[in-house]
Order: structure tokens, then sequence, then C-alpha cells
């Protein structure tokens, strides 16, 4: 059965989905704030906030796990450790934001979303 199995359908493969996943992450954390379509913010937003969770502990199998999920990418890592996590040490959850845009994309209009760190 498929109870709770509900993802955003970006139409790729479930491997390109993990390498897109991983790779917007990468861009949100080293960037701070990404413009990409609405259903891959919506998609992104639950694998961003899980890695901050992960990273507000600094230990060396978080570390490891976050290292595995951002594609061995140590500055990510070590950004995501070091700057990111420690500003939502006191917050609950929540550490993402998607503003729509009024306008869609230049060539076929697909709504486009910012994707943010909540200050």
């Amino acid at each position: 059965m498929r109870h709770q199995k509900k993802k955003y359908r970006i139409g790729t493969t479930p491997a390109h989905r993990r390498s897109l996943l991983c790779n917007l992450a990468t861009e949100i954390i080293d960037h701070g704030k990404i413009k990409t379509t609405h259903t891959k913010c919506k998609a992104l937003k639950p694998y961003v906030e899980r890695l901050v969770t992960l990273a507000k502990e600094d230990t060396v199998a978080n570390r490891r796990l976050a290292y595995s999920r951002l594609n061995n990418n140590r500055s990510a890592v070590t950004k995501l450790f070091n700057d990111i996590a420690p500003k939502f040490k006191e917050r609950a959850g929540g550490y993402t934001r998607v503003l729509k845009l009024p306008e869609g994309r230049v060539g076929d209009n697909a709504p486009m979303s910012y994707i943010s760190f909540v200050d």
C-alpha cells in the first residue's frame, strides 16, 4: 500500500530526483536563497529542514550523514554546521520559507518561487 508515500511530482526518475534535491540543497546552503519552480521548492523544503535539524547537534555521525546527503560536498557541510545551524539552535522548526513569484518562467510559464532560510 502507498500510505504516506506522497512526493511532489518533479517528472524524473527516483535517482534523478535524489540527485536534484541534493544539488538544490547544496545551492541553498551556499547561497542562502535560490529561485526555481514552485514544485521543486516544495519538494526541497523538507529535505533542507531535515538537514538543518541534523546539523543542530554537531557530532561526527551527524556530519557523516550530512556529508552523504549533500553528495560529499565538504564546503556545504562545513557551512551548514558552522554558520547555518547555530542560528536556528533555539528554533523548533520552520527554517525555510517559500515565496511565490507573480510571473512564470519565460519559456513555458511554469510557476516560479524563491526558497530561502528564515532570518
